[in-house]
């Protein structure tokens, strides 16, 4: 099993954060894994992006040219992975952000108003969080415990404040895609 992910969105979004998480756990879980971000000199407000391969076998290369999956975070990632997406590949989109619907009909796309639900928790930081349990939801590469294991371990000491929201945005997502 190789399954390639990737994560999208202006910078300060958590896209980077998303992937790390993705790969730690798959990591904790004797899995191969490769991230690669990429992000503008902008940082906040630029666009950011990182790739995320994870399997039970060795990785060739950290590049994907056509993923099995994507989170998109904002339009300009919507317009740019879509035409990219594997066929039967999984697109979850934060339909707070994007105002426009998923024109390919060979993919699973998963609308997720992740930014509106993160308000509602308290923290719109959260948006990265709940559409990665969209995300596991629709294609189980990895557990949502392996991942709750995967936050408790890797959340940042200066946010270990925030373990019991982000574990609450993981569920909501998860619950959101089905």
């Amino acid at each position: 099993m190789q399954t390639s992910i990737i994560i999208s969105g202006f910078g300060g979004q958590g896209v980077l954060f998303a992937g790390q998480l993705l790969a730690y756990t798959a990591l904790d879980n004797d899995l191969h894994v490769t991230w690669f971000p990429s992000y503008g000199p902008e940082m906040r407000g630029g666009t950011a992006h990182c790739t995320v391969i994870i399997s039970d076998d060795e990785i060739g290369s950290p590049v994907i040219r056509n993923p099995d999956a994507a989170i998109v975070m904002n339009l300009p990632s919507l317009d740019k992975y879509e035409p990219l997406m594997l066929p039967k590949g999984v697109l979850v989109i934060n339909t707070s952000l994007v105002d426009r619907s998923v024109a390919r009909q060979d993919i699973d796309s998963v609308m997720v108003p992740a930014s509106e639900i993160a308000d509602e928790l308290g923290n719109r930081r959260l948006a990265n969080i709940i559409m990665l349990g969209a995300l596991l939801q629709r294609l189980p590469f990895l557990s949502i415990e392996m991942l709750e294991k995967g936050i408790d371990a890797h959340i940042p000491e200066r946010h270990r404040d925030m373990l019991d929201a982000n574990l609450k945005a993981l569920h909501r997502g998860f619950s959101e895609a089905s």
